[in-house]
């Protein structure tokens, strides 16, 4: 069978996602709505996209509607991808951990916004914790993303060799564990890395999750999906949410520029409350 994506139909499917989550579709994603949807759209049995588009809006298509929106998401990512944030981070939790104890709040708090399959929290904690060595810094990881797919292999912990090939080998042999027999060939982030990340769905576009105000906020090559006025509303957020003195790290691709905020800029990709 082959599918037809009319205009009306990327254009309404555009819509729902957009006011859904804010990634913005632009008529140049037509092609690639059109491929990822297809295959949905087969193994559901639909008879068209309009068809398709009309059950994901209803109560009973909420689970197809989540799906959907994973299939669309880029989950693009590696372990200490962007180097140099992961070193200025390293800088960064010393001096935390220090003004944390001034304050008798010695605990770090850290969101990875979009974490994908977990590369980016995990490669976060291990960067905390090699920083926090003898400062008695108690660390926390919120990691959020709206693809429910990835959140499950992200809480898993496990990846292939070919995925960690980019771990410095003093830290793989830290904080991943070998894979054995039928794992042979895989890692697993230990144990004591992995209690210090909560994995959550959570989508951008509502309001900052509950709890104490975050230290630090990675939110890296997520914004570029979005168009000018949701990004200015996503930056205004995080900076609600961030402690005064709070770190908020974008990826090497994206900046503030055009937007209104009141972050203070400190070098390419890196603000600060």
């Amino acid at each position: 069978m082959i599918l037809e994506l009319r205009d009306t139909e990327f254009e309404k499917i555009s819509r729902l996602v957009y006011s859904h989550c804010g990634i913005h579709l632009h008529d140049g994603k037509k092609e690639l709505v059109k491929a990822r949807l297809s295959k949905r759209i087969r193994e559901g049995n639909f008879k068209s996209f309009a068809d398709y588009y009309e059950y994901v809006k209803t109560g009973e298509g909420t689970d197809e509607f989540i799906a959907m929106i994973d299939s669309l998401s880029t989950n693009l990512t590696s372990f200490f991808r962007e180097e140099g944030h992961f070193r200025a981070l390293s800088r960064i939790v010393p001096e935390l951990a220090r003004e944390g104890a001034r304050r008798g709040r010695p605990r770090i708090r850290l969101w990875s916004a979009g974490c994908s399959s977990g590369e980016e929290p995990y490669t976060m904690a291990i960067t905390a914790l090699e920083a926090a060595q003898g400062l008695n810094a108690e660390i926390r990881l919120l990691a959020t993303d709206i693809s429910t797919r990835v959140l499950k292999k992200a809480a898993q912990g496990v990846y292939p060799a070919e995925r960690v090939k980019s771990v410095p080998p003093d830290l793989l042999r830290k904080y991943f564990q070998v894979g054995q027999g039928s794992w042979a060939g895989h890692y697993r982030v230990k144990r004591d890395v992995r209690d210090l990340v909560s994995f959550e769905r959570f989508n951008l576009m509502d309001p900052p999750p509950p709890g104490d105000p975050f230290d630090v906020i990675f939110c890296r090559n997520v914004m570029i999906y979005f168009d000018k006025k949701t990004q200015e509303g996503l930056v205004n957020r995080f900076h609600g949410c961030l402690v005064r003195g709070g770190y908020l790290f974008i990826g090497h691709s994206e900046s503030l520029t055009g937007l209104s905020h009141a972050f203070q800029y400190l070098e390419p990709s890196l603000y600060r409350k």
